[in-house]
């Protein structure tokens, strides 16, 4: 699988206090829970993430402590913005409690806890690109990961940033419901969909290969071909605003595209020729569809401490 992450981040903090209380508050949800240390923290689908997340790793303690959480993407987006979250949650209970988790580690017990505690549907991909951060071009195997950091030159990814378009469809969607459909065509044998997810991991390779050789037109080529192999494992990926908006924009220019995630709606991201990016833009938004900025973004997990009036974060 190939890989990048942007500067949409996921951010959270983790304050100490001693009077036995611990505070959750999740920006994005609105939402605030507060409870005593020693209270049994139920799934009750108010902040599961959260509750998952301290109850593996064992993280309350008798002094309390509170969180607060933020998420520049809201969910169903398609940009890994839930596991992004988890990953920060991992890492602020990894800073509290000293644990020597590497990265491998961290995007592991991040996923054992969407996936298997949580019971969320689901690959494996958006935890570890949320920890390693950068591009990478990330081999999964039955029993093991190996992520291949990509020394892409920084007029390749300046080009990149100039040349592909970001646009929110304007709907987002439970993703959950298309891999189940994947996965049971998938389990069915059924021949459309294998041939297709074979195909996606060649594309995957050749693209790879397209941006180390610096033939990134050869790269937008290859979008669109991955997103035609895409939209054949799973009717649901794709519905007629999305195909409107990408025939729309392949009239207006750009070469390839895809939506990102599951599919069924969030971001669609297009790569175009710079000089007629301007012109697939403006078509987006005459469909209601958002365009926006971003950038690259090197980094993964980042944790760090600092000390206000006796207390630590």
């Amino acid at each position: 699988m190939l890989n990048a992450t942007i500067d949409s981040f996921a951010w959270g903090s983790l304050r100490p206090r001693d009077d036995g209380n611990i505070k959750i508050e999740s920006v994005d949800l609105g939402l605030c829970l507060e409870f005593k240390a020693q209270d049994e923290m139920r799934l009750d689908g108010q902040l599961d993430l959260v509750k998952a997340a301290l109850s593996r790793l064992e993280a309350k303690n008798s002094h309390g402590f509170d969180i607060f959480l933020k998420s520049d993407a809201p969910p169903g987006s398609g940009l890994g913005s839930s596991s992004a979250l988890m990953v920060a949650l991992v890492g602020l209970v990894k800073e509290l409690k000293n644990l020597p988790f590497t990265d491998y580690e961290t995007a592991q017990v991040a996923y054992a806890i969407e996936r298997e505690d949580l019971g969320i549907l689901g690959g494996l991909q958006d935890q570890y690109a949320s920890t390693f951060g950068g591009f990478n071009f990330i081999e999964f195997s039955k029993d093991r990961v190996i992520v291949n950091p990509l020394r892409i030159s920084p007029d390749i990814l300046n080009e990149l940033e100039h040349n592909l378009l970001l646009c929110f469809t304007g709907t987002t969607r439970r993703s959950d419901r298309i891999i189940e459909d994947q996965i049971r065509r998938f389990e069915e044998g059924n021949p459309e969909a294998l041939n297709a997810l074979s195909q996606q991991k060649q594309l995957a390779v050749d693209m790879k290969n397209a941006l180390l050789r610096r033939r990134l037109d050869d790269f937008g080529d290859l979008l669109h071909n991955a997103w035609q192999a895409k939209r054949r494992m799973s009717s649901k990926i794709s519905n007629p605003l999305i195909d409107e908006l990408y025939e729309v924009a392949r009239k207006h220019g750009a070469l390839g595209g895809k939506i990102t995630g599951a599919g069924g709606g969030g971001y669609m991201l297009f790569y175009c020729g710079f000089e007629c990016k301007h012109k697939v833009a403006d078509a987006m938004r005459k469909l209601g569809a958002s365009p926006v900025d971003f950038a690259f973004e090197a980094h993964g997990l980042q944790t760090w401490r600092i000390h206000e009036s006796g207390t630590g974060r």
